[in-house]
């Protein structure tokens, strides 16, 4: 049994596979509840892809708009950029197994906030992904989370480091040092708390 086999099937996740998007939406089905969210603007395109340009091709797969299968949860998260090693999941169809997986980046808007902070994080690290890269136009600054520990939701990363946009973070999990320098910013805005 595959990872996307482990998945808990429930009627969410078959509504949420029938569910016609519009166009110029995104959906993601977040523990059991589906959320739509209008597409993002050119700060977070470009941003991630700045990221997608620094992360070498010939080693990572890097994929845009790509679903993730979480076992054990009634999850598809849609992340903005999914990383994984050349090979390690070969196969068509539209859910990657978040064990195949290397990192996963998140672009925060002011609709995702919540969600990127909070659920995802425990999603993320519940489906055991090495590193979960925080991108967060409007505090200028990216969270990285390392090394995944627990289940479910209390599931959670035990290593968290700041780094303010202009300064490189260290992704050693692919051997990158990721410049943030041309990072764009967005006006701040107080609708979110971040652990």
């Amino acid at each position: 049994m595959t990872a996307v086999d482990d998945r808990l099937i429930t009627d969410a996740v078959r509504a949420f596979e029938d569910l016609e998007v519009p166009e110029g939406f995104k959906a993601e089905l977040l523990r059991g509840d589906i959320v739509m969210m209008a597409g993002p603007d050119r700060v977070h395109n470009r941003i991630v892809l700045s990221v997608l340009d620094q992360i070498p091709r010939d080693r990572w797969e890097r994929l845009q708009t790509q679903d993730i299968a979480i076992p054990g949860e009634t999850s598809e998260p849609q992340p903005d950029l999914v990383v994984l090693e050349n090979g390690s999941e070969p196969g068509p169809g539209r859910l990657i197994p978040a064990p195949a997986v290397a990192m996963l980046v998140e672009v925060v808007s002011k609709n995702s906030a919540d969600a990127d902070y909070g659920i995802k994080r425990s999603m993320y690290a519940a489906g055991q992904v090495p590193a979960y890269l925080i991108i967060d136009p409007f505090e200028a600054e990216c969270l990285l989370l390392t090394e995944p520990t627990g289940t479910g939701e209390d599931a959670d990363y035990k290593v968290g480091r700041r780094v303010r946009f202009g300064d490189p973070v260290p992704l050693d999990v692919l051997d990158v040092k990721l410049e943030t320098h041309d990072f764009g910013t967005l006006p701040k805005f107080k609708r979110y708390h971040r652990p």
